[in-house]
């Protein structure tokens, strides 16, 4: 999308040594001038890092020292954290009108099937927004949309129930993972992925990619798929149960044994 606007994407590393989380120097030194636009991902996908509120009090003042910069943040797994609340950068003074937010219905209210979001904007964006929108997806079907107000209006306990279920998962993958010689693996802070390092394993991460599926029968997701800074990982979700959480864990370990 930002190469179809005509604009250039500048990928930002997130580092394994930090848990996943960015260099903020090195953040600023990549703004110029031309820079117009800041994407945060937080609670993220794919690693299940979550920016913390001085990284994002520091990013903020960032983007404060230039007029015309805006952040974008995809905050659709706030819902999904795993130790304290989520703090959007839209809440800090003078940043409500600089934060385009996007949220959704499919990780809160596993409503995933039925493509259902929704943006929080100056309003300044909008009719732009509007007109992508409208040649790109059309509208949400009626139903869809009275689901969506009923999650956001209803109780939260079944939200709260999936969380502390993913939090369950979360340590039998990232502990399973840990065990298995060769592979180092961060714990994530939310979302429900985990962004294991297979680079002691000799394969790439596309190698590891098809060896896991064709010998092992594990689903999974190379991590140079999220881009340039992805090789040597790859992204496992945690989305299922926990019986074959550890079904693939032990065929991985199998798998890395034979290599």
């Amino acid at each position: 999308m930002i190469r179809f606007t005509g604009c250039t994407p500048v990928p930002m590393q997130l580092l394994e040594s930090k848990s996943y989380h960015p260099d903020l120097d090195q953040l600023a030194s990549q703004i110029t001038d031309k820079t117009r636009l800041i994407i945060l991902n937080t609670p993220e996908n794919p690693c299940g890092s979550a920016l913390s509120e001085d990284e994002l009090r520091t990013i903020a003042d960032l983007v404060m020292k230039h007029p015309n910069l805006y952040v974008m943040a995809d905050e659709i797994y706030k819902d999904i954290l795993y130790d304290g609340e989520h703090f959007s950068i839209a809440s800090i003074p003078g940043m409500e009108e600089r934060t385009i937010i996007l949220d959704g219905f499919s990780k809160s209210y596993a409503m995933t099937g039925w493509r259902l979001g929704y943006g929080i904007m100056p309003p300044e964006l909008v009719p732009h927004v509007v007109r992508l929108a409208v040649n790109s997806v059309s509208c949400a079907a009626t139903f869809t949309q009275k689901a969506g107000i009923a999650a956001l209006e209803g109780p939260k306990d079944q939200v709260e129930a999936m969380t502390a279920e993913f939090a369950t998962r979360r340590r039998l993958i990232t502990d399973g993972l840990r065990g298995i010689q060769g592979i180092r693996c961060p714990e994530p802070e939310g979302a429900f992925y985990v962004f294991p390092s297979i680079e002691e394993t000799g394969l790439s991460s596309r190698e590891f990619e098809d060896r896991a599926m064709q010998e092992a029968g594990v689903a999974l997701l190379s991590g140079s798929a999220f881009g340039q800074y992805g090789d040597g990982y790859v992204r496992l979700s945690y989305a299922n149960s926990q019986e074959n959480i550890s079904k693939a864990v032990e065929r991985l370990d199998t798998l890395v044994r034979s290599l």
